[in-house]
């Protein structure tokens, strides 16, 4: 009987020790997915002011959309930086995504004005590090799908029964995933020259 006994409970300790450990491991997936996430983005802010620059020369009378791209990246990083030190946290998460929206709207409204003009159009520069941003654009969706499945495995691990009793008691938070892209944000920026 007390074999029976010893038996049900370290079977009990087990299980219990497996689901603490499932769930860590699910937390580190979407922690290590939004490294590639932070990858990808940092690669974009690197190539904007290289992309800004070039196309200065050409555009000198659009400053204000130039300065807008430059302050929306500047945002962008700071955003990034905040949810680099908590990935999934809701607040972070939130702060990121609103600011590659406005990033994204700005870079929209600049290639929307290199269309205007030709010669920036044809500048090997400017086509070059257009391809590279539009490359790191696909890695970026890419990475955050990633994190996103990630985010959601972890979510539906630490919610099922009975692994939400081990989550609640050692705190394990609910996990944020990252959406970027918004309707209203997939709509071609309106540009008008007066």
């Amino acid at each position: 009987m007390g074999w029976i006994v010893l038996a049900v409970i370290v079977f009990g300790i087990f299980f219990l020790v497996s689901i603490y450990n499932g769930l860590v491991t699910a937390r580190n997936g979407y922690k290590n997915a939004f490294a590639q996430i932070d990858v990808q983005l940092t690669r974009r802010y690197d190539l904007i002011p290289n992309l800004v620059e070039t196309a200065k020369g050409y555009l000198k009378h659009e400053r204000e959309t130039l300065e807008g791209v430059i302050a929306a990246r500047n945002s962008a990083v700071t955003g990034l930086q905040a949810a680099k030190a908590n990935p999934g946290d809701p607040q972070a998460m939130q702060q990121l995504s609103g600011a590659e929206n406005i990033l994204t709207q700005s870079l929209g409204k600049l290639f929307a004005l290199s269309e205007a003009y030709p010669d920036l159009k044809a500048n090997q520069t400017m086509m070059q590090l257009s391809e590279e941003l539009t490359s790191t654009e696909n890695r970026v969706s890419f990475a955050r799908q990633a994190y996103n499945d990630a985010v959601m495995s972890y979510n539906n691990r630490r919610e099922v029964f009975p692994n939400s009793f081990i989550a609640n008691a050692f705190s394990f938070a609910p996990a944020q995933s990252l959406e970027i892209e918004k309707a209203e944000m997939r709509a071609a920026p309106k540009i008008s020259f007066q």
